[in-house]
């Protein structure tokens, strides 16, 4: 509430009001590392939560940056947006498995497809890899979408790229980091180091965020 914590309910409070969004539902998350995320299906059921290393590392600008960049999140529909991709993914690997089981028939050897089994059994085993490189693409492209958009709605894209910078520095991994929910994160949870790199990372690039920030910020 805003009596609980004054300091972060204008910040957002200034942005929503700037935006023309309501106010979302804010969560201080006790975790020392700096990290936020925002959920909900949409604007007026959303979520927007900062981790306590967050705001005591930050300055003004860089949490009001962040603060810009979860809100984005919610006005551009990300989370339904990625609901929608993960529909799409499971049914991606559904079709894998109705196909598998026409080319075994009835469980009778002469109603059996061999042709159609192994076409099956390749677009089953490839069908969840296929889908989790896709789910994770369009969150990296939603993660460039969300820095541009906050940084439209401060008007002052370093805030948030010297934030990025003091995140990604500062080392820490999140006590209760997930992969089921790497991806909401405005950094990636597991620290600096992610288990996977490239095509299966969560997050772009910190050094490519920041340059494309302060190229926004140049143009101006």
């Amino acid at each position: 509430t805003r009596e609980e914590n004054p300091y972060l309910w204008n910040i957002v409070e200034n942005l929503t009001i700037t935006s023309g969004l309501p106010m979302p539902r804010l969560y201080i998350v006790d975790d020392p590392a700096p990290n936020a995320f925002a959920t909900g299906t949409s604007p007026q059921k959303a979520s927007v939560a900062f981790t306590s290393g967050l705001i005591e590392m930050l300055e003004n600008e860089e949490l009001e940056g962040v603060a810009a960049h979860e809100l984005s999140h919610v006005k551009n529909f990300d989370s339904r947006y990625l609901l929608l991709v993960a529909t799409m993914v499971g049914t991606l690997t559904l079709m894998g498995d109705l196909v598998f089981r026409f080319g075994l028939g009835r469980g009778r050897s002469k109603d059996s497809h061999p042709a159609i089994l192994i076409i099956g059994l390749v677009f089953l085993i490839l069908s969840p890899i296929i889908g989790e490189l896709i789910k994770l693409a369009v969150s990296r492209s939603r993660e460039y979408l969300a820095d541009a958009s906050g940084s439209l709605l401060t008007r002052y894209p370093e805030g948030l790229a010297s934030a990025l910078e003091k995140i990604s520095t500062s080392g820490q991994k999140m006590r209760t980091a997930s992969t089921a929910t790497a991806h909401l994160w405005i950094a990636s949870p597991f620290g600096p180091k992610q288990k996977f790199a490239g095509l299966f990372a969560t997050h772009p690039p910190v050094e490519e965020r920041v340059k494309r920030l302060r190229d926004m910020a140049n143009a101006r």
